[in-house]
């Protein structure tokens, strides 16, 4: 499935990803791994650093903070990304609520290719500022 033209949709739809091209795209895909877990399996834990950037294909997931229901993932979503870059503790949890299949992309691996990549780095920075643009435009109701 990581090497699947669904897949790089489903990154093309991220954020942190959006001005990456298809060919960059497709080798983040390369490094990525698939990965079943089943119904209650903790995936990410607040509070704890985190190391992987995650992708759902099928399944769907519970996001709390503090103990709390904050939302429901399903299908193309994507969490994570942000343990890509640095090692901040996770801002939520988010467990598996029916069995899942999820891409998973390491922080090993995504750094890899940044170091091989020129100008994938600057791609990521026009991602990030996007992602900045929005929270903010969102902060300011």
């Amino acid at each position: 499935m990581a090497r699947s033209d669904a897949f790089i949709e489903h990154l093309s739809q991220v954020p942190l990803f959006s001005a990456c091209s298809k060919r960059d795209l497709a080798l983040v895909a390369r490094r990525a791994e698939d990965v079943r877990v089943e119904a209650g399996k903790v995936l990410v834990t607040e509070g704890e650093a985190g190391h992987e950037f995650f992708v759902i294909v099928s399944g769907t997931a519970r996001v709390s903070r503090r103990g709390r229901r904050v939302a429901t993932l399903s299908p193309g979503s994507a969490f994570g990304e942000l343990a890509l870059l640095d090692k901040a503790p996770r801002n939520a949890t988010v467990v598996a609520e029916t069995p899942m299949e999820l891409v998973v992309l390491g922080q090993r691996e995504f750094a890899g290719i940044i170091d091989e990549v020129p100008g994938f780095a600057r791609k990521l920075l026009t991602g990030m500022a996007l992602r900045l643009r929005a929270a903010d435009a969102g902060s300011v109701q």
